[in-house]
């Protein structure tokens, strides 16, 4: 994918910010003691990318080609599940599930990718973590191929060891199949690791692996959603999220 002048220069910039807060948040020897969790894996639409309008723009969009009325203000709900899921809730031919999940996915690559914002904090967030010697990972449902280059987009792609997301066909389109996804790797291995998103979905892989999972609350899920799931923490932003990430380990572990 070309990559503006604007993308490779905040690449830079974002190594050369970890490179300083390194030194201000030096790696310390027997790191795996200090901390709670030695990797965290980072949803993405609604945890480090607010991707709304892009998301609502092409399901309505969808929708509308496919002769099938939604109202703007119901589509929120989609952000985040699986878009099988999503659109299976509309369609019962799995065919019409397959034509709509193509369509979207044509659609927001051309467009709606383009049009989200990284959250207030969440830059400064990777840095400290990474500058820790936490390894970082995406898990998203979001296919691998789509979101990496919004990472990179973004300026966010230095931060993360590995980029985990879907496959685009059903092998591996929900989030505990991301997250297993993102366990098996090499750079995974013998980690404490933590999930951090702000949907159930997140919460639930995280269970359903066997993970702590931390809720955030700025996404589109809200403490009503995510409080079932007993998450260890609920940040309200993205520094009350660092700041208990990187507490020493004797400090309690839940909030």
């Amino acid at each position: 994918m070309y990559k503006s002048r604007k993308s490779v220069l905040l690449e830079l910039l974002n190594i050369e910010i970890c490179a300083i807060l390194y030194n201000v948040y030096p790696k310390r020897k027997g790191n795996l003691t200090l901390l709670h969790y030695d990797a965290i894996l980072f949803d993405v639409d609604g945890t480090l990318i607010d991707s709304a309008p892009g998301i609502l723009n092409t399901l309505e969009e969808v929708f509308s080609s496919m002769g099938v009325d939604v109202a703007r203000s119901d589509l929120g709900r989609y952000i985040g599940p699986p878009l099988r899921k999503s659109f299976g809730e509309h369609f019962s031919d799995p065919a019409k599930i397959e034509e709509a999940t193509k369509r979207y996915r044509v659609s927001y690559a051309a467009k709606g990718c383009h049009e989200g914002d990284v959250y207030p904090g969440v830059v400064e967030m990777l840095g400290r973590l990474k500058a820790a010697g936490l390894t970082l990972c995406t898990a998203t449902c979001k296919p691998t191929d789509v979101v990496r280059p919004i990472l990179e987009e973004q300026g966010l792609a230095p931060y993360f060891s590995f980029v985990g997301g879907a496959s685009m066909d059903e092998s591996r389109d929900n989030k505990t199949d991301v997250i297993r996804h993102v366990l098996a790797q090499p750079v995974m291995q013998g980690k404490r690791v933590l999930m951090v998103g702000d949907r159930r979905d997140d919460m639930q892989g995280a269970v359903n692996c066997g993970l702590d999972a931390a809720a955030v609350l700025y996404g589109y899920g809200g403490r009503e959603e995510v409080a079932p799931f007993a998450p260890v923490f609920m940040a309200a932003d993205c520094k009350e999220l660092t700041d208990w990430a990187l507490r020493p380990a004797d400090e309690p572990s839940h909030s």
